[in-house]
């Protein structure tokens, strides 16, 4: 227990036999319970996992290790707790735990999100390109500031758990959008404490030509859904104004395209029959 709450850690891993050992060794000796989720691993990963808890996956995606995980100390647990998400390639450093449960202990926050401050230099160019990106598009879909959404080192509350939907997820990468998004849709308190980065060889399993976009599509519909929310909630004549704007401007801007497209060819036609 840490301060009176008991802790359990979730860590999703998929082929990490060569850093699982050192996450498992490293943990804090208050945490009560961890679970490891192991995904569909090929090099023994989960039998790595011999004094933990151990659930077996058949590579689903992380973000359904982390529900399966959830799930799983949801399950263990008979009174109020809360639960840490660390990632099986030790790139989340365990002496950063307690600043990630600090917050909820002092009912600031429901959800604590770890945010790598000290990143530049050690990520890779292109991710962090790719993290700024998705901080804006995720910011915008929660309405509020969100500086490194990818991280994912986490701490939420058992009251949030006990609430969540687990029948509508994002099993994949863009996990730590999909789960701030539904947040703030429901209101939970969301804030940040700083984590330090760990690079160390890790490789990472993600796919930038198909993770980007299907994650940039997700938080747009997400940004839409919100706006809508919020008009429905409490419209106004500016707001409906705003929507008949916006619903024009996509209806206009395709329409002038063809139209211009059209005329063009038809100039272009025109040309060569006086040519001839």
């Amino acid at each position: 227990m840490f301060e009176g709450v008991q802790v359990g850690v979730v860590i999703p891993a998929r082929n990490e036999s060569e850093h699982l050992p050192n996450v498992l060794a490293t943990i804090p000796d208050f945490v009560d319970k961890v679970v490891v989720v192991d995904d569909g691993s090929t090099d023994g990963t989960g039998d790595l996992a011999s004094d933990v808890e151990l659930v077996r996956l058949e590579g689903l995606g992380v973000g359904a290790a982390i529900d399966t995980g959830h799930q799983f100390l949801l399950n263990s647990f008979d009174s109020n707790f809360i639960s840490v998400v660390m990632a099986g390639d030790g790139q989340m450093d365990p002496s950063d735990m307690k600043a990630v449960l600090k917050p909820i202990l002092e009912k600031k926050a429901h959800h604590v999100k770890g945010e790598r401050l000290d990143r530049a230099g050690k990520m890779p160019t292109h991710r962090r390109f790719g993290t700024f990106l998705l901080a804006i598009l995720t910011t915008l879909a929660c309405g509020q500031t969100i500086r490194d959404p990818q991280c994912g080192y986490t701490a939420t509350s058992s009251e949030v758990l006990t609430k969540w939907n687990w029948n509508v997820s994002w099993k994949g990468y863009g996990y730590p959008n999909w789960w701030l998004m539904r947040l703030s849709e429901m209101g939970f308190a969301i804030t940040h404490v700083p984590v330090k980065a760990i690079y160390d060889g890790q490789k990472s399993g993600i796919k930038l030509s198909s993770f980007f976009p299907k994650v940039s599509l997700m938080l747009l519909i997400g940004l839409h859904a919100r706006v809508i929310r919020n008009t429905s909630n409490s419209p106004s004549i500016f707001l409906l104004g705003t929507w008949v704007t916006y619903i024009l401007g996509w209806i206009y801007n395709p329409l002038l395209f063809v139209v211009t497209h059209c005329t063009d060819r038809l100039h272009v036609a025109m040309i060569r029959r006086d040519v001839k």
